[in-house]
């Protein structure tokens, strides 16, 4: 049996929504009508940042908006994208002279709706454009790989240069180096469960973790065996490697992110071990996030992400942010 604190499933995310603006008023407010969250103060100067999709993955993505990182964040019903109507109302909120770039994770509802309310806000004269975060690695095909935790970090990034002046174009392009240079990979132990039907995900025996998934509550893309965590850490790592272009004079950002079910204190052991193997490959990891930052709800598992950083990137991953998450 699977227990939540709720009042009615069928408005978690309204009151979600609303619940985030009241606790943090001095960065945060919902738009009336809308499962919106915007800075409280707008931005008037600039390149405005909008990501969202799907609810079930906080902190994410209300908990980036803030300064130096995203200036609105769309809410759609649990794992569903939410539709082209709230995503314009979004960038009518938080349009300024500069423009607007949306930061799409790669799932088919998500680039349709976003990339339909990208066109129309182009068609009534609102300068708009977008990148897709295709960051996992789980799926052979680059252009068919998922947007996972590694959109935290571009978040991040085009934030920080949207503060540092950057125009739209240059915000893209800085958007697009990161995001060719973030490749991520997860695993899970336990399913999450819908808040509507208390059901879970998927089926997953004792001694099976599933192997390079989403984070829409669907299994990975094989089944193995139960494994250590050195073994976990050893086997994401070595395939994200493998999709890299890297020497021994390359620097990273490593995030370890749990899936909603995951402790700190399992976190910081693959954080340990992930560390520890680099380290004997001759690699620099330049810093280091341990925490939720993409969840699944309540699913137990981790992803690693690891972000290949040129002296650029690196200033912009140092540059200050003003968010609800610890960044």
């Amino acid at each position: 049996m699977n227990k939540k604190i709720l009042n009615n499933p069928e408005k978690v995310v309204e009151e979600m929504v609303e619940g985030m603006a009241m606790a943090n008023p001095n960065r945060l407010k919902k738009v009336e009508g809308f499962n919106i969250l915007v800075r409280s103060k707008k931005k008037q100067e600039g390149v405005a940042l909008i990501s969202g999709g799907g609810s079930g993955h906080e902190p994410a993505h209300g908990g980036y908006v803030g300064s130096g990182m995203l200036d609105a964040a769309v809410a759609g019903p649990v794992f569903t994208s939410p539709n082209p109507r709230s995503v314009l109302k979004a960038i009518k909120e938080v349009k300024t002279n500069e423009g607007v770039l949306l930061i799409i994770k790669n799932y088919s509802g998500d680039v349709m709706n976003f990339k339909m309310a990208a066109q129309k806000a182009q068609d009534e004269g609102i300068k708009c454009d977008y990148v897709i975060v295709n960051d996992d690695i789980a799926i052979n095909n680059p252009e068919d790989r998922r947007g996972i935790a590694g959109t935290i970090f571009v978040h991040k990034i085009a934030g920080a240069a949207a503060d540092g002046g950057y125009n739209l174009e240059e915000t893209k392009e800085v958007a697009n180096k990161a995001i060719n240079n973030i490749k991520s990979k997860g695993v899970a132990l336990a399913p999450c469960y819908s808040p509507s039907s208390g059901r879970p995900s998927f089926e997953i025996g004792e001694n099976e973790m599933e192997v390079g998934l989403g984070i829409h509550g669907e299994p990975g893309v094989e089944v193995q065996e139960l494994k250590s965590s050195r073994k976990i850490c050893k086997m994401i790592t070595n395939n994200i490697l493998e999709k890299m272009e890297y020497d021994k004079n390359s620097q990273f950002s490593l995030m370890i992110n749990s899936l909603g079910a995951t402790p700190l204190m399992e976190l910081n052991v693959m954080a340990k071990d992930t560390l520890e193997l680099l380290k004997n490959k001759g690699l620099t990891i330049y810093n280091c996030y341990v925490g939720n930052f993409m969840t699944s709800m309540e699913m137990k598992g981790a992803s690693l992400t690891l972000f290949k950083l040129d002296e650029e990137l690196k200033d912009l991953l140092n540059h200050p942010v003003d968010v609800s998450i610890k960044l």
